[in-house]
Parts: C-alpha cells; sequence; structure tokens
C-alpha cells in the first residue's frame, strides 16, 4: 500500500491504545514514524515490531518536546506529519473534581497540543507538504457534567488546531491542521470511566457506553487509524482547520 509513501510521522501516546493504531496503519501504507510516550518501555517496543525508532516523551514538558523533534528529525531525516495523540481521561464534575486534577488533565491533553504544534513546525516547514493531527474527542464538542476538565481540555484542541491551520496558511507554509474526535473507544483511556460508574467488566462497560450511541457500538483503534491515514495523506491536501467526527451519530442526536 502507499497512501503515505514520503510521508514520516512523529506520532505521541504510542505506547498503547489509538497512537500504536494510527503508527500500525501508517507503515502498513507505506510511512515511516517514530513514536514517543511516557511510557518508555511500551513505546520501544512497539516501534521494534514496526521497525521504527522511539523514545521516553513527557508531553507536558517544554524540554522534553525539543529533545523529541530533535530526535525524530534525525531519526527520519526531517518529518512532515505530526499526530498529538497522548492524551489521558478524568471523570468528575466541577464541583467535584480537584484543581490539581484539573490543571493535569489540561498540562496533557492541551498544554502538549500547543507545545508540539509550536515546535514541530520549525522542522514540518523544511519538508512541506505536511499535516498536523490533533486527537481531541467527541467531549470536545458536546459537553457532560461529569467530564469538566476533559471538556475543557479537548474544546481547547479544537479551537487551538483551527489557529494553527489559519496560521500555517497565512504564511504559505502548506502545511494543514486537523483535529478527530472520537467517541468512545475501546483503548485503556476507558479503564478510569469503567471504575467512576463501578462496572466491573469491560463487556459491561462497552454495553452500557453503546445505549448511548446511534449505532448501538463503541469504536475500535482502527477507526480512529483510518481517518488519521486519509488526514495525513495528501488525499486531503483541501483539508485544514476542520474536525472529523468518528462517534457512531453521537453528535447527530
Amino acid at each position: 500500500m502507499s497512501r503515505m509513501t514520503g510521508k514520516r510521522a512523529l506520532i505521541t501516546g504510542a505506547a498503547s491504545g489509538l497512537g500504536f493504531a494510527i503508527a500500525q496503519k501508517f507503515v502498513d501504507e507505506g510511512g515511516e514514524v517514530f513514536l514517543t510516550d511516557l511510557n518508555e518501555d511500551g513505546a520501544r517496543a512497539n516501534a521494534e515490531t514496526l521497525g521504527a525508532k522511539a523514545m521516553k516523551h513527557d508531553v507536558t514538558s517544554e524540554e522534553d518536546w525539543k529533545a523529541a523533534i530533535k530526535r525524530a528529525d534525525e531519526a527520519l531525516g526531517g518529518f512532515n506529519v505530526l499526530v498529538n495523540n497522548a492524551g489521558i481521561g478524568a471523570f468528575g464534575s466541577v464541583e467535584d473534581d480537584s484543581f490539581e486534577s484539573y490543571k493535569k488533565v489540561v498540562a496533557v491533553d492541551l498544554d502538549s497540543v500547543f507545545l508540539g504544534c509550536k515546535y514541530a513546525l520549525g522542522v514540518m516547514k523544511g519538508h512541506a507538504p505536511g499535516s498536523i493531527i490533533n486527537i481531541s474527542s467527541i467531549a470536545g464538542l458536546l459537553g457532560q457534567a461529569e467530564l469538566a476538565s476533559y471538556n475543557a481540555a479537548k474544546a481547547g484542541v479544537w479551537l487551538l488546531t483551527k489557529s494553527v491551520a489559519l496560521h500555517c496558511a497565512k504564511r504559505r507554509y502548506d502545511i494543514r491542521a486537523n483535529s478527530v474526535h472520537p467517541a468512545f473507544i475501546k483503548t485503556p483511556i476507558l479503564d478510569g470511566m469503567k471504575e467512576a460508574l463501578g462496572i466491573e467488566t469491560d463487556e459491561e462497560l462497552h454495553k452500557n457506553l453503546a445505549r448511548g450511541i446511534p449505532l448501538k457500538c463503541i469504536g475500535e483503534p482502527d477507526d480512529v487509524a483510518y481517518a488519521c491515514v486519509y488526514l495525513a495523506s495528501d488525499e486531503s491536501k483541501f483539508v485544514t482547520g476542520t474536525e472529523l467526527k468518528i462517534d457512531g451519530g453521537l453528535s447527530a442526536w
């Protein structure tokens, strides 16, 4: 397959879940990847599987971002795709959640995207055409009482992405930026929700979540990965500053 031929991607949060699924699809389609994650062992194991390289990366650290971009640049001979995927979940209302938890969610889910876009552009401008893909959430578009900090962070990713897209267009960088908004996907990020809801098994949780989705199922990591292949490839060369919902019809209610 060759949809990603010539595409070289830095992917964060790639030790498991969506990050690894996206990396696999990119490689399957002829692309090259560099993986980062706070879970260094997981990232390196996945990189070995894909014939790629990886490093430990705290996405809330400005210095770590500078180091990751330098390493990816060296490993890939420059890169032209950035996937800001790293993220954490949180379950709590504005009254129940702590300020410390709120700040952590915003740092991981939103501040990291700002840092990634800010510093990756310096490399990507020299290897255009390029694509920035920011993984937001349907929770960045639709509010829920028990997702106060997550709603705030993911909504920030949505509008930050539009700002980045317009900036790149204005400067004629030939770099696009788009956000992806999944609903519930079968990844480890759902573990915290299982505990918060008092549900014992994954199967029970998935059935519970599926009741609120028109298609009556939750998503698979590949559902998001295929979308990212489209946004990273030249097939989407006229698509920038937009949001792609992968939510089983949830936002159409």
